[in-house]
């Protein structure tokens, strides 16, 4: 191969890599501001202290998106979230998304947690 196509193959994946992490949804600061109303439940950080409200906090990105278009159009069925989702732009949904995934979180698996497991 000559030298110029390696470089061209080089700057091309280079400028995918870089579009992909440019062209990421969200604004985390945005997020920042409209998650006050979250903290309700879902704590503060994102860190939910009562177990029957999921941790937000650490949540891959597109999984909070996800969730959230699911609340919005009632795939997902939940009264609460349904009402919280339903005055949601893509916007807001993106902003949030993007805050609440760049926070450190508690997330555990269930070892040692469920009676008759492993």
């Amino acid at each position: 191969m000559q030298p110029a196509p390696i470089i061209s193959a080089l700057l091309a994946a280079g400028l995918v890599l870089a579009s992909g992490s440019a062209s990421a949804k969200g604004d985390v600061a945005a997020g920042r501001k409209k998650a006050q109303v979250c903290a309700a439940c879902h704590g503060a950080d994102g860190n939910a202290v009562d177990p029957q409200y999921p941790r937000l906090a650490g949540q891959y990105q597109d999984y909070l998106r996800q969730a959230l278009h699911e609340y919005k159009d009632g795939q997902r069925k939940n009264p609460i979230m349904a009402g919280f989702a339903a005055n949601l732009s893509d916007q807001d949904i993106d902003d949030l998304a993007a805050y609440f995934s760049s926070l450190p979180g508690k997330l555990s698996d269930l070892h040692g947690k469920v009676q008759g497991g492993n």
